[in-house]
């Protein structure tokens, strides 16, 4: 008789899988997901400055999107009648009145408001020293130059978002710096009076200004950043991550943890502490009190008003500038002293975004590139880098010259001749200082290659002679010192060929050859110690 049964029947799938084999089928989710769901990103602590930007701007998200359910985007005025007693009877807008609604009679709304703000600082902060890791380790080179663009326009776009969200309460500070925006569209030639009507609804202050802000700020820039910040992530998963030098690791492969579940659970967690240091910090620090301040009305000024500080720089060009005008055939005056301002606003964030693609040309790299460089082993960009950042701390004392000049007893004129001076005198100093350490730095490296570590032992030798005794550094650290790319730096050629022709070298190329030497020639670079330089060493021939 037969023994075979229908026990080893396949059991029918269950909801769970019918549903995940209907998504796959359509979606192809579970392909994309085996895949970059194992993807490896390694560990460094340098690479939280991004994820502290990541989480502060969905924090940023989600509290915003609290607030814009109670905040009245009006310019409409009445009289206030609320629970915050000493501003009752007073005229203001409906903006300034929701805002002190959200900040004393809604459920939360203060520590949200709170939190909102302090976020913003913060992903701001976070967004710049990120761009500046990014920099100064080389992590905008080919393939790469992209997203060096989408992170640098996510900054700008954050400036305008906090400029336009710290506007909307409609108080007495707000509002002086509206009126600092207004003078400046003003002072843009022959159209400024047209486009200043525009903007502001006819003449300052306006009835439009604050529904527009409104919406700049709720809409438009957020839905551009959030766009921008999920292709910055999926490029980030397509090129891969850059890490580091160091044993093992390569510009074709990652070393460090899977994306699921170890970086995944590390994020989580990250978010959780950030989103709790953050609550802490602004359930303690009161940040923009518009209670204290007011409603805004165009007959008034606030004392010692200064905007959020990622902004101090902008004020600060205008602050400093001499007041030159010209006034052009038709009637038109050219207000140098905001036009230059704005130029350089506009000029500058550009310049930035465009240097991967001017080293790129400097150096005829067309390679990709993986690993990261020790900012000492670029000493020209080093030094650009550290020059910018003096001159944006240049403008930022600008900016605050009033409350230098009261908090030390200084005289406003000293410190605006002061900040004109070191506006064109600080960043060359700042690049030649810094260029100088960065070649001091790979000299000591070069010197530990061939001669290792310095023990602090003495040692006699039997001729009499006192010698320290060095000990030779572990091969992952002779790795690091050494991984990264030396370019030698681009020669013209001589300007006339074998035959006595003439060769036409254009103004370009003497450019690029110029620009090469001062990045790769002797005085960019210590030339790293050759394989021969190194045996003759340890081989006996030098003193250990």
């Amino acid at each position: 008789m037969s023994t075979t049964t229908t026990d080893a029947r396949r059991n029918p799938p269950g909801r769970g899988e019918r549903f995940a084999d209907w998504t796959d089928s359509r979606l192809g989710l579970h392909g994309a997901g085996r895949k970059n769901l194992r993807k490896v990103f390694p560990d460094h602590w340098s690479f939280m400055l991004g994820e502290i930007a990541m989480y502060t701007f969905l924090i940023v998200l989600l509290t915003g999107v609290y607030l814009t359910l109670f905040f009245k985007p009006s310019m409409a005025e009445l009289t206030y009648h609320g629970s915050y007693a000493p501003m009752n009877g007073v005229r203001m807008t409906e903006a300034y009145a929701s805002t002190l609604d959200i900040s004393f009679d809604v459920r939360g709304g203060l520590l949200i408001r709170q939190i909102h703000h302090w976020s913003a600082l913060i992903f701001i902060a976070a967004m710049a020293t990120h761009m500046m890791r990014v920099f100064f380790t080389g992590a905008f080179r080919k393939p790469r130059e992209v997203n060096w663009i989408f992170g640098f326009t996510l900054l700008v776009l954050g400036c305008i978002a906090g400029f336009t969200g710290y506007s909307l309460p409609d108080d007495l500070l707000s509002g002086t710096g509206v009126r600092f925006m207004e003078g400046a569209t003003l002072a843009t030639p022959v159209i400024g009076t047209y486009l200043a009507f525009f903007l502001w609804g006819g003449e300052f202050p306006g009835t439009d200004i604050i529904p527009r802000f409104f919406a700049v700020h709720v809409l438009l820039v957020p839905g551009i950043m959030l766009g921008l910040f999920v292709l910055h992530i999926i490029l980030v998963f397509y090129h891969k991550h850059t890490q580091y030098a160091g044993s093992g690791k390569t510009e074709e492969n990652v070393v460090g943890m899977p994306f699921m579940p170890v970086y995944v659970a590390k994020a989580g967690g990250f978010f959780f502490l950030i989103f709790g240091v953050i609550t802490v910090i602004a359930g303690l620090f009161t940040i923009n009190p518009v209670w204290d301040l007011g409603p805004y009305r165009p007959d008034m000024v606030s004392t010692g008003a200064q905007p959020d500080w990622y902004m101090g720089w902008t004020e600060g060009l205008i602050r400093f500038m001499p007041g030159w005008e010209w006034v052009i055939p038709g009637g038109y005056t050219i207000n140098f002293g905001v036009f230059i301002p704005l130029t350089l606003v506009g000029v500058v964030p550009i310049m930035m975004m465009a240097y991967p693609f001017f080293e790129s040309w400097v150096t005829g790299d067309r390679r990709e590139h993986h690993i990261l460089d020790r900012p000492r082993n670029v000493p020209t960009r080093t030094g650009f880098g550290v020059a910018w950042l003096t001159l944006v701390f240049v403008l930022l004392t600008a900016g605050g010259n009033d409350l230098w000049a009261t908090h030390f007893h200084l005289s406003i004129n000293t410190i605006t001749w002061t900040v004109r001076i070191a506006f064109f005198v600080a960043p060359v100093l700042a690049f030649w200082i810094t260029r100088r350490i960065c070649l001091g730095l790979q000299r000591r490296d070069r010197e530990k290659i061939l001669h290792g570590r310095e023990t602090g032992i003495i040692k006699r030798l039997p001729h009499g002679e006192f010698i320290e005794v060095h000990e030779p550094l572990p091969q992952d650290e002779l790795h690091k010192l050494t991984a990264h790319d030396q370019y030698a730096p681009l020669e013209l050629g001589p300007s006339v060929d074998d035959n006595g022709v003439v060769r036409k070298q254009s103004p370009v190329q003497k450019l690029r050859a110029r620009l090469s030497q001062g990045y790769f020639g002797e005085a960019g670079q210590i030339p790293k110690p050759t394989r021969r330089e190194y045996e003759e060493i340890t081989s006996g021939h030098g003193h250990h």
